[in-house]
Protein backbone atom coordinates (compact mmCIF):
# COMPACT_ATOMS: atom_id res chain seq x y z
CA UNK A 1 0.00 0.00 0.00
CA UNK A 2 1.57 3.33 -0.90
CA UNK A 3 1.23 5.80 1.78
CA UNK A 4 1.39 8.55 -0.53
CA UNK A 5 -1.51 7.45 -2.42
CA UNK A 6 -3.59 7.30 1.24
CA UNK A 7 -2.21 10.89 1.77
CA UNK A 8 -3.68 12.23 -1.47
CA UNK A 9 -7.03 10.67 -1.82
CA UNK A 10 -8.38 9.36 1.66
CA UNK A 11 -11.31 11.95 3.34
CA UNK A 12 -11.77 13.53 -0.47
CA UNK A 13 -14.59 13.57 -2.97
CA UNK A 14 -13.65 14.00 -6.37
CA UNK A 15 -15.73 15.59 -9.18
CA UNK A 16 -16.04 14.56 -12.71
CA UNK A 17 -17.74 14.33 -15.52
CA UNK A 18 -18.54 11.75 -18.28
CA UNK A 19 -18.57 14.10 -21.69
CA UNK A 20 -19.84 11.23 -23.70
CA UNK A 21 -22.91 10.28 -22.17
CA UNK A 22 -23.69 13.64 -20.84
CA UNK A 23 -23.92 12.40 -17.10
CA UNK A 24 -21.65 13.73 -13.78
CA UNK A 25 -20.49 12.10 -11.06
CA UNK A 26 -18.25 11.71 -7.68
CA UNK A 27 -15.73 9.67 -5.98
CA UNK A 28 -15.72 9.56 -2.90
CA UNK A 29 -12.87 7.55 0.06
CA UNK A 30 -13.50 8.16 3.60
CA UNK A 31 -11.25 6.63 6.36
CA UNK A 32 -10.29 9.82 9.27
CA UNK A 33 -13.89 11.14 8.91
CA UNK A 34 -15.23 7.89 10.34
CA UNK A 35 -13.21 7.47 12.51
CA UNK A 36 -13.84 10.76 13.89
CA UNK A 37 -17.75 10.26 14.06
CA UNK A 38 -17.83 6.34 14.72
CA UNK A 39 -15.14 6.90 17.96
CA UNK A 40 -17.48 9.32 19.72
CA UNK A 41 -20.41 6.31 20.46
CA UNK A 42 -20.35 2.91 21.29
CA UNK A 43 -22.13 1.55 18.74
CA UNK A 44 -23.16 -2.07 17.86
CA UNK A 45 -21.70 -3.03 14.33
CA UNK A 46 -25.13 -3.15 12.44
CA UNK A 47 -25.68 0.47 13.65
CA UNK A 48 -21.79 1.96 12.55
CA UNK A 49 -22.48 0.34 8.86
CA UNK A 50 -25.51 2.19 8.97
CA UNK A 51 -23.82 5.53 10.05
CA UNK A 52 -20.98 4.65 7.99
CA UNK A 53 -23.09 4.30 4.75
CA UNK A 54 -24.89 7.87 5.78
CA UNK A 55 -21.52 9.73 6.45
CA UNK A 56 -20.35 8.37 2.63
CA UNK A 57 -24.03 9.36 0.77
CA UNK A 58 -23.77 12.83 2.71
CA UNK A 59 -19.76 13.90 1.30
CA UNK A 60 -21.33 12.50 -2.41
CA UNK A 61 -24.00 14.39 -2.34
CA UNK A 62 -22.61 17.52 0.10
CA UNK A 63 -19.72 18.07 -2.70
CA UNK A 64 -22.10 20.64 -4.93
CA UNK A 65 -23.49 22.37 -2.33
CA UNK A 66 -21.79 26.53 -2.11
CA UNK A 67 -19.84 27.99 0.24
CA UNK A 68 -20.68 28.01 3.81
CA UNK A 69 -23.98 26.36 3.24
CA UNK A 70 -25.04 23.51 5.35
CA UNK A 71 -26.51 19.73 4.06
CA UNK A 72 -27.86 17.42 6.84
CA UNK A 73 -29.44 13.81 5.77
CA UNK A 74 -31.75 12.44 8.22
CA UNK A 75 -33.32 9.00 8.76
CA UNK A 76 -36.41 9.10 10.86
CA UNK A 77 -37.97 5.38 11.38
CA UNK A 78 -39.89 2.99 13.46
CA UNK A 79 -37.31 0.48 13.75
CA UNK A 80 -33.79 -0.76 16.23
CA UNK A 81 -32.34 2.65 15.05
CA UNK A 82 -34.46 5.36 15.05
CA UNK A 83 -32.52 8.10 13.93
CA UNK A 84 -29.62 8.46 11.66
CA UNK A 85 -28.87 12.91 11.24
CA UNK A 86 -25.58 14.03 9.68
CA UNK A 87 -24.62 17.41 8.62
CA UNK A 88 -22.10 18.33 6.04
CA UNK A 89 -20.74 22.14 6.19
CA UNK A 90 -19.30 23.53 3.09
CA UNK A 91 -15.92 25.18 3.22
CA UNK A 92 -15.57 28.40 4.68
CA UNK A 93 -13.18 29.99 1.91
CA UNK A 94 -12.04 28.18 -1.76
CA UNK A 95 -9.25 25.54 -1.10
CA UNK A 96 -10.69 24.61 2.73
CA UNK A 97 -11.78 21.48 4.04
CA UNK A 98 -15.60 20.68 3.99
CA UNK A 99 -16.55 19.16 7.36
CA UNK A 100 -18.82 16.33 8.40
CA UNK A 101 -20.72 15.14 11.33
CA UNK A 102 -22.83 12.27 12.21
CA UNK A 103 -24.54 10.40 14.96
CA UNK A 104 -27.37 7.75 15.17
CA UNK A 105 -30.16 7.30 17.74
CA UNK A 106 -31.32 3.45 18.34
CA UNK A 107 -32.46 1.06 21.27
CA UNK A 108 -29.64 -1.55 21.88
CA UNK A 109 -31.92 -4.18 23.07
CA UNK A 110 -33.61 -4.09 20.03
CA UNK A 111 -30.86 -4.70 17.17
CA UNK A 112 -30.63 -8.02 15.97
CA UNK A 113 -27.44 -9.59 13.96
CA UNK A 114 -29.65 -8.92 10.62
CA UNK A 115 -28.31 -7.21 7.88
CA UNK A 116 -27.82 -3.30 8.40
CA UNK A 117 -30.39 -1.92 6.65
CA UNK A 118 -32.96 -4.64 8.48
CA UNK A 119 -32.63 -1.94 11.49
CA UNK A 120 -34.61 0.35 10.12
CA UNK A 121 -38.62 0.05 10.17
CA UNK A 122 -40.79 2.62 8.47
CA UNK A 123 -39.82 5.86 8.03
CA UNK A 124 -38.73 8.74 5.81
CA UNK A 125 -35.14 9.97 4.23
CA UNK A 126 -34.86 13.37 4.15
CA UNK A 127 -32.63 16.00 2.66
CA UNK A 128 -31.83 19.77 3.98
CA UNK A 129 -30.32 22.59 2.38
CA UNK A 130 -29.85 25.75 4.92
CA UNK A 131 -28.43 28.34 2.39
CA UNK A 132 -27.62 31.00 5.69
CA UNK A 133 -29.05 33.37 7.74
CA UNK A 134 -32.24 35.04 5.66
CA UNK A 135 -32.82 32.32 3.51
CA UNK A 136 -35.78 29.47 4.11
CA UNK A 137 -34.08 25.78 4.38
CA UNK A 138 -35.03 23.51 1.29
CA UNK A 139 -36.42 20.25 2.92
CA UNK A 140 -37.23 17.38 0.64
CA UNK A 141 -38.50 13.82 1.72
CA UNK A 142 -38.89 10.37 0.47
CA UNK A 143 -40.51 6.93 1.82
CA UNK A 144 -37.94 4.35 3.46
CA UNK A 145 -37.80 2.29 0.52
CA UNK A 146 -34.98 -0.36 -1.46
CA UNK A 147 -32.46 -2.49 0.37
CA UNK A 148 -29.63 0.39 1.05
CA UNK A 149 -29.87 3.60 2.35
CA UNK A 150 -28.21 4.84 -1.09
CA UNK A 151 -31.64 2.87 -2.71
CA UNK A 152 -33.58 5.72 -0.28
CA UNK A 153 -31.31 8.69 -1.40
CA UNK A 154 -31.56 7.71 -5.99
CA UNK A 155 -35.20 7.09 -5.25
CA UNK A 156 -35.06 11.23 -3.51
CA UNK A 157 -33.49 12.51 -6.44
CA UNK A 158 -35.84 10.28 -8.89
CA UNK A 159 -38.55 11.51 -6.73
CA UNK A 160 -38.29 15.24 -5.97
CA UNK A 161 -35.50 16.18 -8.38
CA UNK A 162 -36.41 14.01 -11.46
CA UNK A 163 -32.38 13.55 -11.72
CA UNK A 164 -31.60 10.06 -12.96
CA UNK A 165 -29.25 9.26 -10.21
CA UNK A 166 -27.05 5.96 -9.24
CA UNK A 167 -24.96 4.87 -6.27
CA UNK A 168 -21.80 2.45 -5.79
CA UNK A 169 -20.88 2.17 -2.14
CA UNK A 170 -18.28 0.05 0.23
CA UNK A 171 -17.57 0.15 3.84
CA UNK A 172 -16.16 -1.90 6.38
CA UNK A 173 -13.83 -2.59 8.63
CA UNK A 174 -10.19 -2.69 7.29
CA UNK A 175 -6.82 -3.78 9.09
CA UNK A 176 -3.64 -1.95 7.87
CA UNK A 177 -0.23 -2.53 8.98
CA UNK A 178 0.42 0.06 12.14
CA UNK A 179 -3.01 1.16 12.05
CA UNK A 180 -4.82 -1.36 13.27
CA UNK A 181 -8.73 -1.94 12.60
CA UNK A 182 -11.16 1.02 11.51
CA UNK A 183 -13.64 1.66 9.47
CA UNK A 184 -12.99 3.27 5.69
CA UNK A 185 -15.86 3.94 3.06
CA UNK A 186 -15.68 4.52 -0.64
CA UNK A 187 -17.84 5.07 -3.67
CA UNK A 188 -19.16 6.46 -6.40
CA UNK A 189 -22.20 8.36 -7.43
CA UNK A 190 -23.74 8.81 -10.73
CA UNK A 191 -26.07 11.44 -12.40
CA UNK A 192 -27.77 12.29 -15.67
CA UNK A 193 -27.53 15.73 -16.63
CA UNK A 194 -30.88 17.85 -15.76
CA UNK A 195 -32.13 18.23 -19.02
CA UNK A 196 -32.49 14.80 -20.02
CA UNK A 197 -34.80 14.32 -16.95
CA UNK A 198 -38.33 13.81 -18.22
CA UNK A 199 -41.13 13.64 -15.77
CA UNK A 200 -43.27 10.36 -15.46
CA UNK A 201 -46.76 11.34 -15.51
CA UNK A 202 -48.07 7.79 -14.38
CA UNK A 203 -45.78 7.39 -11.36
CA UNK A 204 -43.05 5.06 -11.25
CA UNK A 205 -41.83 2.17 -10.79
CA UNK A 206 -40.50 1.43 -7.58
CA UNK A 207 -42.04 0.63 -4.11
CA UNK A 208 -45.28 2.19 -4.11
CA UNK A 209 -45.10 4.02 -7.02
CA UNK A 210 -41.72 5.65 -6.28
CA UNK A 211 -39.91 7.00 -9.21
CA UNK A 212 -36.57 5.39 -10.19
CA UNK A 213 -33.67 6.55 -12.15
CA UNK A 214 -34.87 4.33 -14.97
CA UNK A 215 -38.47 5.57 -15.02
CA UNK A 216 -36.51 8.96 -16.41
CA UNK A 217 -34.45 8.17 -19.14
CA UNK A 218 -35.32 6.92 -22.55
CA UNK A 219 -34.22 6.80 -26.26
CA UNK A 220 -30.49 7.66 -26.70
CA UNK A 221 -30.37 8.91 -22.89
CA UNK A 222 -31.91 5.73 -21.72
CA UNK A 223 -28.57 3.49 -23.84
CA UNK A 224 -26.14 5.94 -22.23
CA UNK A 225 -27.31 5.47 -18.52
CA UNK A 226 -27.38 1.69 -19.02
CA UNK A 227 -24.38 1.29 -20.63
CA UNK A 228 -22.03 3.69 -17.79
CA UNK A 229 -23.82 1.48 -14.68
CA UNK A 230 -23.20 -1.28 -16.71
CA UNK A 231 -19.90 -0.50 -16.30
CA UNK A 232 -20.14 0.86 -12.98
CA UNK A 233 -20.99 -2.31 -11.61
CA UNK A 234 -18.02 -3.60 -12.76
CA UNK A 235 -16.14 -2.37 -9.78
CA UNK A 236 -14.76 -4.19 -7.19
CA UNK A 237 -14.80 -3.01 -3.53
CA UNK A 238 -11.51 -2.91 -3.22
CA UNK A 239 -11.31 -0.62 -6.12
CA UNK A 240 -13.60 2.12 -4.19
CA UNK A 241 -12.51 1.62 -0.68
CA UNK A 242 -8.84 2.28 -2.20
CA UNK A 243 -6.34 3.80 -1.25
CA UNK A 244 -3.93 1.81 -3.67
CA UNK A 245 -5.90 2.63 -6.70
CA UNK A 246 -6.60 6.19 -6.99
CA UNK A 247 -10.21 7.83 -8.11
CA UNK A 248 -8.38 8.69 -10.79
CA UNK A 249 -6.98 5.29 -11.91
CA UNK A 250 -10.90 4.21 -11.19
CA UNK A 251 -12.40 6.37 -13.26
CA UNK A 252 -10.22 5.28 -16.11
CA UNK A 253 -10.52 1.26 -15.93
CA UNK A 254 -14.27 2.10 -15.34
CA UNK A 255 -15.66 4.84 -18.12
CA UNK A 256 -12.37 5.63 -20.60
CA UNK A 257 -14.61 5.32 -23.48
CA UNK A 258 -17.06 8.26 -22.04
CA UNK A 259 -14.18 10.27 -22.05
CA UNK A 260 -14.14 11.26 -18.25
CA UNK A 261 -13.03 14.53 -17.30
CA UNK A 262 -12.07 15.48 -13.34
CA UNK A 263 -11.86 18.67 -11.76
CA UNK A 264 -10.38 19.65 -8.11
CA UNK A 265 -11.36 17.32 -5.53
CA UNK A 266 -12.77 18.49 -2.07
CA UNK A 267 -10.75 17.86 1.14
CA UNK A 268 -13.28 16.67 4.13
CA UNK A 269 -12.82 16.04 7.77
CA UNK A 270 -14.99 15.21 10.71
CA UNK A 271 -15.99 18.85 12.65
CA UNK A 272 -18.59 19.99 15.16
CA UNK A 273 -20.23 23.28 15.35
CA UNK A 274 -21.26 23.15 18.99
CA UNK A 275 -20.16 25.65 21.32
CA UNK A 276 -21.23 27.21 24.88
CA UNK A 277 -22.47 29.96 23.46
CA UNK A 278 -24.91 27.76 20.69
CA UNK A 279 -25.77 25.82 23.94
CA UNK A 280 -26.10 28.85 26.03
CA UNK A 281 -28.70 30.31 22.67
CA UNK A 282 -30.35 26.99 22.85
CA UNK A 283 -31.14 27.42 26.73
CA UNK A 284 -32.18 31.36 26.32
CA UNK A 285 -35.82 29.68 25.80
CA UNK A 286 -36.29 28.51 29.46
CA UNK A 287 -37.66 29.72 32.53
CA UNK A 288 -35.95 29.96 35.68
CA UNK A 289 -38.49 27.62 36.56
CA UNK A 290 -37.55 24.99 33.41
CA UNK A 291 -34.12 25.75 34.16
CA UNK A 292 -34.09 24.81 37.77
CA UNK A 293 -35.50 20.85 36.50
CA UNK A 294 -32.85 20.84 34.52
CA UNK A 295 -30.04 21.81 37.63
CA UNK A 296 -28.49 18.53 38.83
CA UNK A 297 -27.97 17.57 42.43
CA UNK A 298 -24.34 19.30 42.15
CA UNK A 299 -26.23 21.94 41.41
CA UNK A 300 -25.30 22.17 37.52
CA UNK A 301 -26.66 22.65 34.46
CA UNK A 302 -24.83 20.07 31.91
CA UNK A 303 -25.23 19.19 28.11
CA UNK A 304 -24.07 16.43 25.99
CA UNK A 305 -23.45 17.48 22.16
CA UNK A 306 -24.79 14.36 20.13
CA UNK A 307 -22.52 14.57 17.62
CA UNK A 308 -18.50 15.06 19.26
CA UNK A 309 -19.62 14.19 22.97
CA UNK A 310 -18.59 17.02 24.29
CA UNK A 311 -19.53 18.07 27.57
CA UNK A 312 -20.97 21.44 28.69
CA UNK A 313 -21.09 21.99 32.44
CA UNK A 314 -22.79 25.32 33.22
CA UNK A 315 -23.88 27.17 36.20
CA UNK A 316 -27.66 27.43 35.96
CA UNK A 317 -27.59 31.04 37.10
CA UNK A 318 -25.79 32.10 34.06
CA UNK A 319 -28.36 30.34 31.59
CA UNK A 320 -32.55 30.99 30.65
CA UNK A 321 -34.67 33.38 29.81
CA UNK A 322 -34.13 35.00 32.97
CA UNK A 323 -30.28 35.04 32.71
CA UNK A 324 -30.35 36.34 29.40
CA UNK A 325 -32.85 39.12 30.83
Amino acid sequence: MSTGTKIAWDDTVLPFQLDRSDMRGRVARLDGVLSGVLKQHDYPEAVEALVAEMALLTALIGQTIKLRWKLSLQVQTNGPVRMIATDYYGPSKEGEPARIRAYASFDREKVTKDLPFKQLGSGYFAILIDQGEGNTPYQGITPIAGESLSDCAAAYFAQSEQLPTKFNLSFGKSIEPGVGEHWRAGGIMLQHMPKASPFAQDGGTGEDGLLQAQDLVDGETEENWNRVNFHMQTVEELELIGPSVTPTTLLTRLFHEEKPRVYEPQRIEFGCTCSEDRVRQSLSIYSAKDIEKMTTEDGRVTADCQFCGANYDLDPKTVGFQAEK
